[in-house]
């Protein structure tokens, strides 16, 4: 198991280890010797709004040129347009720094292959193993070449759609919570014709998911309320996500966008979709009715994208709002999942608000223990035991994780009423911190 790569790369707070001058300069080497396996020398980078973005990149550079790579600085973008440019430009591979949808106080690095795909697990342990050896990293001044790349997304995102002209003239709040697509998601809804309330569009280093985007959508829901919109778009920090609202202000999650994209994706011959086990067990119920074929997978878009390829599925994601269209980027695009949900939706006549009654969501209780140490379940006493005798109490199912990117213990409790689901993951919370000596 990576012993810094979390469930979507390093993160942490600049600058405390692992975020120190020399372990990311160590990083950019180590990245390089593993994952540059071609002819390209060519890397392509890019950052979020956060502060300390700027700052790391410089520490990365200087270990990739150490390397003898040729860096391309794409400013600060959304996730997958680093994605978008490995395939585009033939890259030996990509870096993004961002640490997504956490606060603006942290910060993390994630890779791509040349491919457009987050890099596997065994290649993480790979880096790890020499990041963790003697190895002494050549002086290197932190070289790059400015490449806006920009046009070129927003292209390649309106030419997925076979009649872009549907969205002209459509009303539609956008928030880009003041993040990585505060500037590329603004210029594809205007390419569009779409008329764009914006929310989250003023990065100050320090306001990234602060009060807006697909954590808090407040702001958003907000707007579409009082103004005559088609619904509302949130995407987090690096717009690898989005929240939808419908026109009414009620919120679509990313449970509700598959059950929108499953139908638009899939075909007779192999209608399929692949969905993480905090998806809502409402959902899996309404595909089955649907004959679609669904795959269950970790929390975590590249165990969704390798089970895509491996079924050779179209359409995956997570409740978050991570979705994955195999059939255009390998990772989640918040741009692109959100426009083709509502373009599916326009497309057939109908409004947002269709979404909320195609299908029957069972009550969730979802609670997060801040934790200052990560205890085996399997070691805190009788708390395996609790968990299955709640599951028998709501006729439901329960789930427990650590957050593969914070340190916090993940409780979702899902059954047939609202109450014993709220009950039980109160009981289990309280449950967790008695027997784990919880403080």
């Amino acid at each position: 198991m990576p012993k810094y790569f979390g469930t979507d790369g390093i993160r942490g707070v600049p600058w405390k280890f692992p975020f120190t001058a020399e372990f990311l300069t160590k990083l950019g080497f180590c990245s390089a010797s593993k994952l540059s396996k071609g002819s390209s020398l060519d890397v392509f980078v890019g950052s979020d709004s956060r502060k300390s973005g700027d700052r790391i990149k410089k520490y990365i550079f200087s270990g990739l040129n150490a390397a003898g790579m040729k860096p391309f600085d794409l400013g600060v973008v959304n996730t997958p347009m680093v994605s978008y440019a490995c395939i585009k430009k033939n890259a030996a591979f990509g870096i993004m720094i961002s640490a997504s949808h956490n606060p603006p106080e942290f910060n993390g690095v994630k890779f791509f292959n040349s491919s457009g795909e987050k890099i596997s697990e065994k290649e993480e342990v790979q880096i790890e193993r020499m990041l963790d050896s003697n190895l002494k990293v050549p002086k290197a001044k932190p070289n790059c070449v400015k490449y806006d790349f920009s046009i070129e997304y927003a292209s390649f995102v309106i030419s997925t759609f076979p009649n872009p002209e549907l969205f002209n003239g459509l009303k539609l709040v956008l928030d880009c919570s003041n993040g990585g697509a505060y500037k590329v998601a603004p210029r594809i809804f205007e390419k569009l014709g779409i008329k764009t309330k914006l929310i989250g569009v003023s990065p100050d280093g320090n306001n990234i998911n602060v009060g807006c985007g697909a954590l808090d959508t407040r702001k958003m829901v907000r707007a579409v309320k009082n103004g005559d919109f088609f619904g509302g778009i949130s995407l987090d920090g690096d717009a690898d996500r989005c929240i939808l609202a419908d026109e009414e202000g009620h919120i679509l999650d990313g449970d509700d966008i598959v059950a929108s994209l499953s139908n638009i994706f899939s075909d007779s011959k192999r209608a399929s979709a692949v969905l993480t086990v905090m998806s809502n067990y409402g959902l899996f119920k309404y595909l089955e009715s649907k004959k679609v074929k669904t795959y269950q997978v970790s929390v975590g878009d590249r165990n969704v994208t390798d089970a895509m390829k491996k079924y050779k599925v179209l359409v995956g994601g997570e409740n978050s709002g991570h979705i994955v269209l195999l059939k255009f980027l390998p990772t989640g695009d918040g741009i692109l999942s959100s426009l083709w949900t509502i373009y599916g939706i326009i497309n057939n006549g109908q409004k947002l608000s269709k979404l909320k009654n195609i299908w029957n969501r069972y009550p969730q209780k979802l609670l997060s223990l801040k934790i200052s140490e990560k205890k085996s379940l399997e070691k805190i006493p009788g708390f395996l035991e609790a968990i299955k005798e709640s599951e028998k109490r709501i006729k439901g199912r329960v789930l427990v994780r650590y957050s593969g990117t914070e340190p916090l213990l993940r409780i979702l409790v899902e059954g047939e009423s609202e109450k014993s689901v709220h009950k039980e993951a109160e009981y289990l919370a309280e449950y967790y911190k008695k027997a784990s000596q919880w403080r």
